[in-house]
C-alpha cells in the first residue's frame, strides 16, 4: 500500500511517499481503508520535534516513533479481527488514532476496536469527518469541560481562524454563545462566514485594550498573559489556554492563574491536549449530521501531496482545516 514515511525529524521534505506492506488486523483490531485524514499542529510539531520536549511525549528521542504520521482519520472498515464485536465490514468510521502503531497518512491502518473511533453518521462526508477529531475534541472540551460555557455568555476566541479556532467558534455558537473572534486581516471573511458575531483584526486593533469584557476566553493563539485576564474577564470569568505555547508562558498561566482566582475570583488555566473520548466524537458527528456545525476546510490535498500540504499548513498559516484524501 502507499503511505507517507517519516524516518527522521525535519521540514516537510523529510516526508516521502512509499510502498509498504498492508497491515493485517489482530483479533481485537479493525482494518480501515482510509478515505481521508487531516493535518493538526501536533502532526507538524512531531515532524519537526519542536519544541524539544515533543521527543519525550511519545515522539521518539532520536527519530519519530511512528514511521507513518497522522492522527485524524476517516474511512471504511474492510476487515475485522476474530474478537471484534462493535464493527462490521462496510462501516464508515472516523476518529483519533494517536495510539495506533501507524498513522493516518496511508491507504490502510489497523486500529483496536476500543480505540477512539466511532461510526460516521448519515450526511457527514469523509472529508468533514477527517477534519473533526483532534480539533473538534479540543474545541469542545475547552468550551464545555474547562470553560463551563453557558447559553448567552460572551466568548472571545483568540486565534479564531485556525483548525481549533474555527471549531471553537462553531461549537460556541451552536451552544448559544455570543462569539467574538480575533484573527488577522486576511482571515476576516472566513471568521465572519462561520457565524462569528464580532470579529477583531489584531493587526489594526488591540483587543486587550478595547475595554470589553467576556465571560469566557479561549486563547488558542497563546499570546494572552495571565495579568491580561484581569481587564478582559467579567467577574467570575474564565480564561483557558489551549494547546502548547512556550514553557514560560504555560508556567505563568498555571502559577499566576491561582493568584487570580484567590484575588479576583477568576478561573485562568492551561488546558493542554484534549482527551480521547468516543462519546465526544459521537456528539461532534451528530452536530455535523444535524447541521448545527459545518467543519471549515481550507484546502484538500492527495496523499502524494502531503509534503506540500504540510508546508502550506505551516508556512502559509493555513486557515481552518487542511485535509488529505487517499
Amino acid at each position: 500500500m502507499k503511505a507517507i514515511i517519516c524516518t527522521k525529524y525535519g521540514p516537510p521534505s523529510v516526508l516521502k511517499i512509499n510502498e509498504i506492506n498492508k497491515p493485517i488486523q489482530k483479533d481485537d483490531e479493525v482494518l480501515i481503508k482510509i478515505h481521508a485524514s487531516s493535518i493538526n499542529s501536533a502532526d507538524h510539531r512531531t515532524m519537526l520535534a519542536k519544541p524539544f520536549f515533543v521527543r519525550f511525549m511519545g515522539g521518539g528521542f532520536l527519530k519519530p516513533k511512528k514511521n507513518v504520521p497522522g492522527i485524524d482519520v476517516s474511512g471504511v472498515v474492510e476487515e475485522i479481527g476474530n474478537n471484534v464485536k462493535e464493527y462490521k465490514p462496510g462501516d464508515k468510521v472516523f476518529g483519533d488514532i494517536y495510539d495506533s502503531e501507524t498513522g493516518a497518512y496511508a491507504e490502510y491502518v489497523c486500529v483496536n476496536e476500543k480505540a477512539n473511533i466511532v461510526k460516521i453518521p448519515d450526511g457527514v462526508t469523509f472529508e468533514q469527518a477527517a477534519a473533526t477529531p483532534v480539533a473538534g475534541l479540543t474545541a469542545l472540551q475547552a468550551l464545555r469541560d474547562h470553560g463551563k460555557i453557558k447559553e448567552g455568555q460572551s466568548v472571545l476566541v483568540n486565534g479564531a481562524s485556525g483548525s481549533v479556532g474555527t471549531f471553537t467558534v462553531l461549537i460556541a455558537k451552536a451552544l448559544g454563545a455570543e462569539v467574538t473572534g480575533v484573527c488577522s486581516t486576511r482571515n476576516l471573511d472566513l471568521v465572519k462566514s462561520i457565524g462569528t458575531d464580532n470579529v477583531i483584526d489584531y493587526k489594526k486593533d488591540d483587543f486587550k485594550k478595547s475595554g470589553k469584557k467576556f465571560d469566557l476566553i479561549i486563547d488558542i493563539a497563546a499570546n494572552i498573559q495571565a495579568k491580561d485576564y484581569i481587564n478582559l474577564l467579567k467577574p467570575k470569568g474564565t480564561g483557558i489556554l489551549v494547546g502548547f505555547s512556550t514553557i514560560s508562558h504555560m508556567m505563568g498561566i498555571g502559577l499566576k492563574g491561582r493568584k487570580l482566582e484567590k484575588k479576583y475570583g477568576l478561573t485562568v488555566k492551561a488546558m493542554g491536549s484534549a482527551k480521547a473520548k468516543k462519546e465526544d466524537l459521537t456528539y461532534l458527528g451528530e452536530m455535523i449530521s444535524s447541521g448545527k456545525i459545518e467543519p471549515a476546510i481550507d484546502r484538500i490535498y492527495t496523499l502524494e501531496e502531503t509534503p506540500e500540504a504540510m508546508r502550506y499548513f505551516h508556512e502559509e498559516h493555513a486557515r481552518a482545516k487542511v485535509v488529505i484524501t487517499t
